[in-house]
């Protein structure tokens, strides 16, 4: 409201506000979980700002073909360059930018915290609530998409069902549902679990059992390490229970379909909530619903049969990165 449309525009001369960039130059640090990280960049393009794109030596595929494509689709290389680097080089890329967004875990987001040039951008801790008023049941197959769609690795992903009343009997279905997934080489196209070097999955299969120690396994207990004979291996889905909705693994979140299920009361309130890119509510409770929307640390919230991986055009996903790109500038007596 306020802000014209284009320049030049008559009404500035009045007085008015015009859309200015924040900075020239926009650095990317992508991560390596999803090819869908690099639809966050081209906005930045399209805003007029140069592109430069540290891919993640896990995947560097996906940027290598969109920044080829858009070079032969007329835009300069001065506008947008792929630069792979190693990972001293890429904050020396961050440093050097007006703006960047860098993608990895708790210490990349502590690091770049106070930085207002760098927006961090850490796990998702994406979770799903199940108040008494609902019968998960009928959730069921939206709960299991939550958990193990594009294979559990995006931030997206639930990894922490949390359920008024008991869990067992929402873990115990859950859990027999993902373990029909088939554990397939990544070149099957009937292939829905993500694939690993076979020491990375033996790394991650011991971590999980560590961070897991003294919770319930309905699934995953045993290992979650498939291995396919070539030095690779699938990781397969875990569901494991936990005494309470603060415990620690609800925060913990892994590259594959790995869940906790726990309780939860009124009395927890949103405290074990806090902290969440995408949180699903299954409830009819429209005050907690409220409370929950406002609640600063919560990124987004779908009520309903809304699977959290749901995204539409114009519906931000961590908020709008104009809003980190651009401000409103003022103008007068310039028509």
């Amino acid at each position: 409201r306020g802000t014209v449309r284009e320049r030049p525009d008559p009404s500035l001369g009045a007085g008015h506000a015009v859309w200015a960039r924040r900075g020239e130059v926009f650095a990317v640090n992508a991560s390596g979980n999803h090819p869908g990280v690099h639809r966050l960049w081209l906005e930045a393009l399209a805003l007029g700002y140069r592109v430069a794109v540290r891919p993640s030596r896990r995947e560097p595929f996906t940027p290598y073909r969109l920044v080829g494509a858009l070079h032969r689709a007329g835009i300069g290389q001065d506008r947008l360059a792929l630069l792979p680097t190693d990972h001293r080089t890429a904050r020396t890329l961050i440093r050097g930018a007006d703006r960047a967004v860098v993608y990895g875990g708790d210490e990349v987001v502590a690091r770049y915290a106070h930085d207002a040039r760098v927006l961090p951008q850490g796990p998702g801790r994406t979770k799903i609530l199940v108040t008494a008023d609902t019968d998960w049941r009928e959730h069921l197959d939206t709960i299991v998409a939550s958990v193990a769609d594009e294979a559990g690795t995006a931030c997206v992903n639930a990894t922490a069902v949390l359920v008024e009343g008991d869990p067992a009997p929402l873990a115990e279905a859950l859990a027999a549902r993902l373990s029909q997934l088939p554990g397939l080489p990544p070149q099957d196209t009937r292939a829905v679990l993500p694939v690993c070097p076979l020491d990375r999955a033996l790394a991650l299969d011991s971590y999980l059992r560590s961070v897991a120690a003294g919770t319930r396994a309905w699934l995953g207990g045993d290992g979650v390490v498939d291995d396919l004979g070539d030095g690779s291996a699938v990781l397969r889905p875990a569901v494991h229970q936990v005494a309470d909705a603060g415990a620690p693994q609800v925060g913990t979140e892994l590259p594959f379909p790995c869940v906790w299920v726990a309780p939860w009361s009124r009395s927890d309130g949103i405290a074990p909530l806090r902290g969440t890119l995408v949180l699903s509510v299954l409830s009819r409770d429209r005050a907690l619903l409220d409370a929950l929307v406002a609640e600063p640390s919560i990124a987004n919230v779908y009520a309903g049969d809304h699977p959290t991986y749901w995204m539409a055009p114009g519906v931000p996903h961590d908020g709008y990165l104009s809003d980190f790109l651009m401000r409103g500038k003022a103008v007068v007596g310039i028509e």
